[in-house]
């Protein structure tokens, strides 16, 4: 396993021989950070660079228990999805039951045996790798192998409230398929999929940064969002679109707009303010997609 691939496993104790031992004995299996306090642990598990795949948590610390570290962890929502396993002193039974309530998945009681500790950990990554799959499969959509509406939705959401956070641009792009119901009536459903495909995968190909997110918003109709972008980033991007879906040349001779299939384009840029939602954009361009079809399909409006 190639060692940037390997499960990232963050080891919190305040006691620098204990962090040490478990660190040699994991190190050649996972990547391991280390934090000797619950401020710093959450700090680590909070950044998105950072987040481990598995917490290994102390309770008895100074300032902040590992107790109140694990309920941290459970109530926000970008680290509820963390197993953490308690390694510590406190083996009394009331600790152990306070410990899994809080939502911890494991427990093990010092002093331990590194080959229990290696065991419970692996155990606990895999089931958190087929969690993580599973979860993964839930957003993309099922024909095209792109990210669905719900992956869209989520994505629209958090990048809408950190425009907010920070005053940057955000651009939001439609698109749609040009009378892909009588490309479907004279082809065939077969021949539909075929040429979702083919269209999702020209457009997601335009993409040129990983923050850009370009899903399948339903049937013919594609969304991506764009953050920190302004209108004529946008424009550039839509027209690009247009153009690679264009070049495909995939024929259809039931179109009134050319002999091969096309996609009409809407887009928008705004700086989102308090009194605005998300769907404040998604209107201005599905308006903007509207009149794109209005003109004569196969064109780009802004």
């Amino acid at each position: 396993m190639q060692h940037e691939n390997k499960p990232l496993i963050l080891i919190v104790d305040d006691t620098p021989t204990n962090i040490q031992v478990l660190a040699e004995t994991l190190r050649t299996d996972y990547r391991v950070k280390v934090a000797t306090s619950g401020k710093a642990a959450l700090a680590i598990a909070n950044h998105p660079d950072s987040r481990p795949d598995l917490i290994l948590l102390d309770v008895m610390m100074p300032e902040m228990d590992g107790y109140e570290v694990c309920r941290r962890l459970k109530q926000e929502s970008a680290t509820q999805g963390i197993p953490v396993i308690f390694v510590t002193a406190k083996g009394d039974v009331t600790d152990e039951e306070h410990g899994l309530r809080l939502g911890a998945m494991d427990y093990i009681v010092k002093p331990f045996h590194l080959a229990i500790v290696r065991a419970r950990v692996q155990n606990h990554i895999n089931l958190k790798m087929k969690t993580d799959q599973l979860e993964s499969l839930a957003l993309i959509d099922g024909l095209t192998g792109i990210p669905n509406r719900r992956r869209f939705d989520e994505a629209l959401g958090h990048e809408w409230k950190r425009a907010l956070r920070n005053g940057t641009p955000l651009v939001l792009i439609m698109a749609d398929i040009d009378h892909f119901k009588a490309y479907n009536d004279n082809y065939g459903h077969g021949a539909g999929d075929q040429c979702l495909k083919a269209v999702a995968k020209a457009l997601a190909n335009s993409l040129e940064r990983p923050s850009d997110i370009l899903a399948r918003y339903g049937g013919e109709e594609f969304a991506a969002v764009l953050p920190d972008t302004d209108a004529e980033g946008a424009r550039l991007l839509a027209e690009r679109l247009r153009a690679n879906v264009a070049a495909l040349t995939l024929p259809h001779r039931f179109s009134s707009v050319v002999d091969h299939v096309t996609i009409s384009v809407g887009y928008t840029s705004l700086e989102p303010t308090h009194d605005q939602s998300p769907l404040a954009l998604l209107q201005l361009a599905d308006k903007m997609l509207y009149q794109a079809k209005e003109q004569g399909r196969n064109r780009v409006c802004g």
